[in-house]
């Protein structure tokens, strides 16, 4: 079991706003667009842009969090917002491009305030292959490792004086006594391979900061999509000089993975029943038990002989993935997730009223301050946008919530613009953008219509 220290002094490391100034009401899609802009409620029905008067989406204010971001997914949104206050586990499944990674990382920066800490790993003189853990306040791992430090290089800077003060003795008096000078040199290197030795025992008494959070202000987000077992779970680093006095302290090769950076925060697994059946039943060992041992993932390698202590892991899990994503998870883990969390399917589309089509323009405003690079866009050029998502949503009055390729279609757009150098993005530029941001099948079926033309 690990050994925690705490300290009130490591509060102000977390950075968390208070919770109590915000209420749920404030937050994600029920904040208005820009209180500054006016909105003329009598063509609001049947205006694109939902009776905002503005010339572009440079007069439109973006929020600064994400959950404020979030953009027709109320009830994903409600959700996260529950979970967090609770620390419950989601799993969020809909099409890609809906939003699920961003409410993700919008939980990170909504979870209660907690103690963030460092975890470091100690050279275990019972048992090497089973290297201790501690945990101490966020920052002051630093502090310990290099203080360890210090006090190695200082004890071998003695170590190595000594080592060459002895070895010129030994080949001054071989020299004036006339011995032999192999006798001599193989008794310099015994010396040598002595005090190497010694050295990496000093090495060995400085601990492995394992787990950094010395930098990190709001809980940790960490995006495990696609990770392998060693990247999700940890691993040992294979250690090719295993005897001789060469090789590498156990404790020093142990690398951390998602579940432990994610101590106290959120880990998001997109695509989740990619991840394979043992890893997934490891997955939910370290959900249940809040802690984790870290051993080599490769049969093969000198890490498999290697086990840490258990490693904290408390963390909230979002997991998620399209339809299928059911079928090939793990029963017990998507158990788990059900019975300590919620379920939650995410809406391709959204009814066209006149509030969500402001919000709408607060998207594409989003998506060129996000971008950094893009001039801001006309009114006509927003009122195509989202005449375009009105096309791509497939039913009669709605809009689509596949922001990211709307969003693909706005860079196009964009990058036209910036192209012709101009100060804001047109309708025009809007137009042709759709012309080259055809996918591939669009494409081909464009040129198998051209052909067929020739007959």
């Amino acid at each position: 079991m690990t050994d925690s220290t705490t300290g009130d002094d490591s509060l102000e490391n977390t950075g968390h706003a208070d919770p109590d100034t915000e209420s749920e009401s404030d937050l994600g899609s029920e904040v208005a667009v820009d209180p500054g802009v006016e909105i003329d409620e009598d063509i609001a029905e049947d205006d694109l842009l939902g009776g905002l008067k503005i010339d572009s989406t440079a007069d439109i204010e973006v929020p600064d969090r994400l959950v404020d971001q979030v953009i027709g997914q109320d009830e994903a949104r409600d959700i996260i917002i529950k979970a967090a206050e609770q620390r419950r586990h989601v799993m969020m499944i809909g099409s890609p491009g809906t939003g699920k990674s961003m409410l993700a990382k919008a939980m990170s920066q909504l979870l209660p305030q907690e103690t963030l800490q460092d975890v470091l790993l100690y050279h275990n003189p019972d048992d090497e292959n089973e290297p201790k853990v501690r945990t101490v306040p966020a920052g002051k791992g630093e502090q310990i490792v290099a203080a360890h430090r210090e006090e190695a290089n200082k004890e071998n800077r003695w170590k190595t004086i000594l080592m060459w003060v002895i070895i010129a003795a030994i080949l001054i008096y071989t020299i004036l006594s006339g011995s032999s000078i192999l006798l001599g040199i193989f008794a310099a290197a015994v010396i040598w391979f002595i005090f190497r030795t010694l050295k990496q025992g000093s090495d060995a008494q400085v601990p492995n900061l394992l787990v950094n959070n010395a930098e990190q202000r709001v809980a940790p987000f960490e995006d495990a999509t696609g990770a392998h077992a060693g990247a999700l779970l940890g691993d040992v680093r294979h250690d090719p000089f295993q005897s001789g006095g060469m090789g590498t302290p156990s404790h020093e090769r142990v690398e951390p993975g998602s579940i432990h950076q994610s101590h106290t925060g959120v880990l998001f697994v997109d695509e989740i029943n990619t991840l394979d059946v043992r890893t997934q039943q490891k997955l939910m060992t370290a959900i249940q038990e809040g802690e984790f041992s870290i051993t080599g993932q490769s049969e093969r390698s000198s890490g498999a002989m290697v086990q840490t202590e258990p490693v904290p892991c408390n963390f909230v899990m979002i997991a998620a993935g399209n339809m299928d994503a059911m079928e090939n998870m793990h029963p017990a883990l998507r158990s788990r997730i059900k019975g300590y969390g919620y379920e939650v399917y995410m809406d391709d589309t959204i009814e066209s009223t006149p509030e969500m089509r402001r919000k709408y323009v607060r998207f594409i405003a989003q998506e060129v301050e996000r971008d950094g690079r893009l001039p801001h866009f006309t009114r006509d050029a927003v009122e195509e946008l989202i005449l375009e998502a009105k096309r791509r949503a497939g039913r009669k009055k709605h809009l689509t919530l596949h922001f990211r390729d709307l969003g693909g279609l706005i860079r196009v757009a964009g990058d036209i613009a910036r192209a012709e150098d101009r100060e804001f993005t047109t309708r025009e530029d809007v137009l042709q953008a759709k012309e080259r941001s055809r996918s591939i099948e669009q494409q081909l079926a464009d040129d198998y219509i051209e052909r067929r033309k020739d007959y």
